[in-house]
């Protein structure tokens, strides 16, 4: 969890960087609580400014272990203490200093270890962190456990020098790796001083077959990918001597892990580094899988633009040859329509998602309408047509083009030509008027009877492709058709 700024109450000294830092420790203390098995409160002293005395704390945040059970099964946050209730708080917050080796408490059913530890940043405590830890568990830990706490206490005690978090901190991510995946300790000259049974597995998937202890990681890594003759930027001794926090997929034939390192320091002086290892072969090769589908998906788009071209272009070779006006009208307007899917699919080519932005394809019909037009004619829009998906978009595209056909050949006036398209969208409909100046539609006008076949397109896919309906209506000296479709 975080703790948002609208958590923290105005009656602190705390500044704006102040604010920001907490949110940066609080992104990234999941890695604390996991490695000190423990549950973890943030308390924030209740003053005016840092001279005046706290009268008490509050609650802004609260993590708990994956690693372990937790010991309040109810959220703290918003729980307010006063100066003296807790003594440990007190301390660290007054002294600077991590207050250990306190008395377990009974807490519930479970005896609870507190211990508090004071989070400095710009030379000033700004809050103090609660560390909740059950005793029992305590008395027999493993050599796992052992190993997790010595890391826990020397990232706690750089929290109490103002060296964690990290700045620039690159593994807020959350698919960043996390201590449950796989973790490697590292002394100050990169050898591995402990393999958790999960790293440990990650690697042998790798290929890694021998023991990890006295090994230098970088050149464990180097040695699994040799087999790969890759050149790379940097050696991966470079990369992983854990000096400074770095993050990089290490990948060879046999899988793919995800590598963070963070250095751990005392003082000035560097004292060695951990290793979170996350096997993600699986994860990624989903992910190239889905770039590899998307990447075909639009090639297939693109290859479909070409071969309605090309059939757009057989046809107007046939229309050359026809002598008929007739057979010669109808396989015109059979190449405006091959064109319009056309559009639709060279915009889908480009496009990384199935869906497209219906502007661009609308002024490309216009536009291609105007050009075979004669007559000067003045356009306008109203609204914006927004995305669309492209089960939508193709019959979308052909119903526009013959209205806007249909208005060119018999709805425009002879003199001062106006076209005008409304587009009013909501989140779940679309109504879209195409408005001409023309002389308008024979009184007995009926969908049914019209022999007119554009518009027993524009019908058949408004109903059948749109399951929307459609309209033809006279209002004064213009002609409105008018699309009402719901947006799937």
């Amino acid at each position: 969890m975080s703790a948002r700024n609208d958590q923290i109450p105005t009656q602190t000294a705390l500044s704006q960087a102040d604010r920001d830092r907490l949110s940066e420790l609080v992104a990234e203390w999941q890695l604390l609580a996991d490695l000190s098995f423990a549950d973890l409160i943030l308390w924030v002293p209740k003053r005016r400014d840092y001279i005046t005395w706290p009268e008490g704390y509050v609650a802004i945040a609260h993590i708990r272990p994956t690693t372990a059970a937790t010991v309040f099964t109810q959220d703290v946050i918003g729980r307010e203490l006063t100066w003296g209730e807790n003594p440990r708080i007190d301390r660290a917050l007054a002294q600077g200093e991590i207050v250990r080796d306190s008395q377990p408490e009974l807490v519930g059913d479970l005896l609870i270890k507190e211990e508090t530890v004071p989070v400095l940043y710009q030379e000033r405590v700004i809050a103090v962190i609660s560390r909740h830890r059950d005793a029992v568990q305590m008395r027999s830990a493993s050599r796992l456990e052992i190993n997790y706490r010595e890391i826990a206490h020397n990232i706690y005690r750089m929290v109490s020098e103002g060296a964690f978090p990290i700045q620039n901190s690159i593994y807020r991510a959350e698919s960043a790796p996390r201590v449950g995946d796989g973790l490697i300790r590292l002394d100050a000259a990169g050898n591995i001083t402990y393999a958790s049974p999960n790293a440990r597995s990650a690697l042998s998937r790798a290929g890694w077959d021998a023991e990890l202890e006295n090994h230098i990681f970088g050149e464990v890594l180097e040695t699994l990918s040799k087999s790969l003759k890759q050149a790379t930027d940097e050696r991966w001794r470079t990369v992983m001597n854990g000096e400074q926090l770095r993050r990089a997929d290490f990948e060879n034939e046999l899988g793919i892990m995800d590598l963070l390192i963070i250095p751990l320091t005392q003082g000035q002086d560097r004292i060695g580094a951990i290793v979170l290892i996350h096997n993600v072969t699986e994860l990624r090769r989903r992910d190239q899988a889905l770039v590899t589908k998307d990447a075909t998906i639009r090639e297939i788009h693109h290859r479909v633009k070409n071969n309605l071209q090309t059939v757009s272009a057989l046809l107007r070779l046939q229309s050359r040859r026809v002598e008929d006006p007739t057979a010669s009208a109808a396989l015109a307007e059979a190449i405006r329509r091959v064109a319009s899917i056309a559009i639709v699919h060279e915009t889908l080519s480009t496009s990384s998602t199935e869906t497209v932005a219906f502007d661009e394809i609308y002024d490309r019909i216009v536009y291609n309408a105007i050009e075979l037009s004669s007559r000067p004619i003045t356009l306008a829009k109203e609204g914006t047509f927004g995305i669309f998906s492209a089960q939508q978009a193709t019959p979308l595209a052909l119903v526009i083009t013959e209205l806007i056909h249909n208005s060119l050949e018999h709805g425009l006036a002879e003199t001062g030509d106006t076209l005008r398209a409304e587009i009013s969208r909501t989140a779940d409909s679309c109504t879209i008027s195409i408005i001409d100046n023309g002389g308008g539609l024979p009184e007995d006008f009926e969908w049914e009877q019209s022999s007119n076949l554009g518009l027993q397109i524009v019908l058949t896919l408004t109903e059948n492709e749109l399951k929307g309906t459609i309209s033809l209506t006279r209002v004064g000296d213009q002609t409105w058709a008018t699309l009402n479709f719901p947006i799937r």
